[in-house]
């Protein structure tokens, strides 16, 4: 099981780098993305990396703002979030596919590994 941290309460314009990590494997021959639950709205993607080339996606909404990362020898997956928005409010996720390319940071279905969330508020 992935285990999300980072998340908190700040305020509008903050930075908050959620991480996501295992002891049970290892992550680099994973994709992961980074999902995200708003309160009253469906789940959407936000990010992926590449269990490969390390190629990096972005959903609008956060392109600019955010930085997804690996840091193999910790075997954890970051998403670096900028300029934060009270937008950005949400549980965010991550979810693993093995050896994935990344390009279905968009659907929900066929990631091996959920974890639980992390709760992310930014206040006005």
């Amino acid at each position: 099981q992935l285990v999300e941290s980072g998340g908190g309460l700040v305020q509008s314009g903050d930075s908050l780098r959620l991480s996501c990590t295992t002891s049970q494997y290892t992550l680099e021959y994973y994709a992961i993305t980074w999902f995200r639950q708003a309160p009253g709205k469906e789940r959407e993607g936000v990010s992926s990396i590449a269990s490969t080339d390390g190629s990096t996606y972005y959903a609008d909404s956060v392109k600019g703002r955010a930085t997804i990362s690996r840091d193999n020898a910790k075997n954890t997956v970051y998403l670096q979030m900028n300029s934060l928005k009270p937008e950005d409010t949400a549980v965010y996720f991550c979810a693993a596919d093995l050896w994935g390319d990344g390009s279905r940071w968009r659907e929900e279905e066929g990631y091996d590994y959920w974890g639980q969330g992390t709760r992310v508020t930014v206040s006005s």
